[in-house]
Order: structure tokens, then sequence, then C-alpha cells
């Protein structure tokens, strides 16, 4: 039977091999979700929240041994790995805290208010759940929480190079006292995937990935008739506007270009400079990204660590090239160490356009593409023209105008003034056009899959 391998990208140092799953093994993890889901979703919201609660204490109690596991899995900065495990720890508490008066029954009028009715939230299921490598712990939580305070249970298929962090969370979500079953991790390849997604028992499907990959499980969830909820790759869009402050703008973009070794979808990647400040903000963000320190992800002065895997390191090689050959002006880094385990150093590319990849494309990695723009007009036409509508940003001292653009013309699901940031509990996450749909946190979530039940009533 088929084997995955796991390795450290910054050593090539095997780390674990797990047996893939065949389909009946799968298939009974999926039968005992049910099982499970059926006495899940009996307990009231507030029953359901103190296991969230717990879950939470058993992560923050374990972070030193997630955080470094993340690392060495997929080459996350330790650092950075530990503000993940405290994201997820808050995701549960803010779903425990807010998750019984959001899902709550609802009183409603009907027959022109001269009768009563209810809306209730009702469990649907087992969802099934495809999460990507580049946050191992976040992506499957931000689905799981939701879920489980909906009534839900969830089936996780993580990503193969992660799938010791997949099954340290199901471990801890265990002792934490889920029911067994609730949750539960698939080791297994794409055929059988897909044939879970048919799968009578599955009722939903959530997956984080590349806009091919949602194009292909969407488009298959369709046919089975399933919903489905798509967070997928986005190009964002930062635009330094005529009267931006240069040195925030510079500081701010550094860090969203290369926050988690750059291997984040809402990842500051364009760079629309208008004319008016081009000369000023180039240099220096071109002299700040040569001044990142590129190294061991476990060391605390690291900024910048290596790229997921080999194949991640030869997709990004293969875009600066494709992307210089066509006209691209490379302002720093593209010169990569083969022998230096997975790390690509900070790059920029300047004179970007349409055709290129850096102009086109998402590029999973810490390389920087800039485009130049007439003006704050034209800078916003350039950030819409792209298939991505996951997030972006705008640097401008004018807030209003800054939320005008943002409100009216922004075409994303999200949109950050003046600052950088990947999530928030308390805030929607998710996208539009080829960046998927559906909303994950600040509530939205939780109700994504259930069945919001109508309950007529006579008088």
């Amino acid at each position: 039977m088929a084997n995955i391998q796991t390795t450290n990208p910054a050593t090539g140092e095997q780390i674990a091999t797990y047996t893939l799953e065949n389909k009946a093994e799968v298939f009974a993890k999926i039968e005992a979700a049910q099982s499970a889901f059926l006495g899940w979703r009996e307990k009231s919201h507030e029953e359901r929240a103190p296991y969230l609660r717990k879950i939470a204490a058993a992560l923050r109690e374990n972070t030193d041994k997630f955080s470094e596991l993340m690392t060495r899995e997929m080459g996350k900065l330790l650092r950075d790995g530990k503000t993940e495990i405290e994201l997820c720890a808050r995701i549960f508490e803010y779903t425990a805290e807010h998750g019984p008066a959001k899902l709550a029954d609802e009183e409603r009028q009907h027959s022109g208010g001269k009768k009563r009715g209810i809306v209730t939230y009702a469990p649907i299921g087992v969802i099934y759940s495809v999460q990507p490598w580049n946050f191992p712990v976040y992506q499957p939580v931000r689905v799981l929480a939701a879920n489980l305070m909906a009534g839900n249970a969830v089936i996780l298929k993580h990503a193969s190079i992660c799938t010791g962090s997949g099954l340290l969370l199901r471990d801890l979500c265990l002792e934490a006292g889920l029911p067994a079953g609730l949750f539960d991790v698939i080791v297994t390849d794409h055929d059988v995937s897909d044939e879970v997604i048919g799968h009578d028992l599955i009722r939903a499907v959530t997956m984080t990935g590349s806009d091919g990959a949602g194009s292909h499980i969407g488009s298959l969830a369709a046919k089975h008739l399933k919903k489905t909820v798509l967070e997928l790759g986005s190009n964002d869009a930062y635009l330094v506007l005529e009267d931006a402050d240069i040195e925030l703008a510079v500081k701010t973009c550094v860090a969203g270009r290369l926050y988690n070794n750059g291997e984040t979808c809402v990842s500051a990647k364009r760079f629309v400079v208008t004319d008016a400040v081009y000369d000023k903000f180039v240099p220096a963000f071109v002299q700040a990204m040569k001044d990142v320190v590129m190294g061991d992800p476990m060391k605390d002065d690291t900024q910048l660590g290596p790229l997921s895997s080999r194949e991640q390191f030869k997709t990004i090689a293969d875009q600066v090239k494709e992307s210089v050959d066509k006209g691209a002006s490379l302002l720093c880094g593209g010169d990569p160490d083969d022998a230096a385990g997975c790390y690509y150093p900070a790059t920029v590319l300047a004179d970007c356009k349409p055709g290129m990849p850096a102009h086109d494309d998402e590029l999973f990695g810490p390389v920087a593409a800039i485009i130049r723009a007439k003006d704050d007009e034209d800078a916003m036409r350039i950030a819409n023209a792209s298939r991505y509508g996951l997030g972006g940003g705008i640097f401008s001292k004018d807030e209003e105008k800054a939320i005008r653009l943002a409100r009216d013309h922004f075409d994303t699901g999200m949109v950050r003034i003046n600052s950088f940031g990947a999530a928030d509990t308390n805030m929607p996450f998710g996208g539009v056009k080829n960046s998927g749909y559906g909303r994950e946190h600040g509530g939205f979530g939780m109700k994504e899959f259930v069945n919001a039940k109508a309950i007529f009533l006579p008088s």
C-alpha cells in the first residue's frame, strides 16, 4: 500500500511515514462521524460550548509541541506557529461565546403579522473539509469550531505534507473530551477523496486551495447536489496612492508580502504604485526586501524561512523566470541556492504586465510584483483587473477616501487600509470571483452549513 512521507523543507530530513487509507477505511470513518453526529446534534448550543473551550485550553497547553511540528513539516517560522496556535484557541473561544446567540431560534411573524413563526438553524450532518498546508492548524480549525457549534461532524483531509499536524489536532480534540468520531482525519489519495464527496452521508464540502482545485471539487460537489464553501487563491493588490505615507507603506508591504514566508492567500502580492510616489516607494521597498534575514525558521532573528516543499520552490522559481523572460525587471532576489533546502530569497519584480505570472497569477512565496499606475483611479482599475478577489489594501492619508474606495470600488471580500493582517475572529473572511465564495469567521461560518428551517405556528 502506498505511503506518505513528510519532509522538513529546511533540512531535507524525513519526519514520518503514513500509510494511505483505502476506501473502506475512509468510509468507515464517515459512518462513525454520522453516528457521533446523531448524539451531538441533541446537545444545545450552550452544552457544546464547554467542549470548544476545553479544546482551546488543550491547544494552548501544546503550543510548543504544535508550533515545532508545523515548522518541521512546512517551514513556518516558529514564532508564527505560536501565533497561529493562539489564534486557533481564540477562534474556539469566540465560537463558544457567541455561537449560542448567533444560532439561537428566531421568532418571526407571518400571514401579514397575524401568526407566529420560528426560524431554527438545524445541523445537517457530516461536513467534508479539504485543507491546505500553509496554516496547518488554523485552516482546519476555522471550519471545525464553527461546525461543532452548529451541531455538525467534520471529516478532514489535510494536505499530505502536514499530515502530522492534522492528526495531532484530532488527538488533542479527543484528549479535550470531544466525542470520538465527531472530528476525524482521513489520510488518503485524491481518487478516494473524490468518492468521499459523493458519499451519501457527506452533506457539504468546504475547501481551501487553488482556484483549479476549487473548480474540480466545486463541480464534483455540485454534481452530487452538495453545498460548498470555497476559499481559493488570490493575487491581492495593495495600492500606494498619491497621498500615501511612504514609510508606513514600505514597512507594511514588506511584512504583508513575507508573512508566513509569503505563503498566504491574503498576502500582499501585487503592489500597484502611482506615478506620484513611485520613485520614493520602490527604492525603499527594494532595500527593505534586501535587508530581510533568511535562515533557520527555529531561530528568533529569522525573518524569512524556507518554502514548504521542493515542489513549491520549483513553482516559484519557474514563475519568476517566466516573468523575467517576458520582460519583468528583477530588482532584487531571484537567485536561490538550490543546495540550501527550499529557501527562496525575498524577491522584487518590476514592470509587471499582463501575460506574466507575476501579474496574472498567484505567487505563493516571497516574491513581490510591482505595477506602475498613472494615478489613483488607474491604480484601482489595475487592482480589479484580476480573476481573483480575496483581499487587498489601500495606503492613503485620507482615510475617508480610502474607505470610500474600499466600500464602493474594490472588488474583493476584504480590504485593509494602511495596515496588513491575515484573519480576525470577528470579521468575515472570504472572497469573490475566482477566489471562491462563502464566508468564515465573524459568525458567518456558523450558518454556512445549517438548515434554516421555517416552523409555522397556527396563531
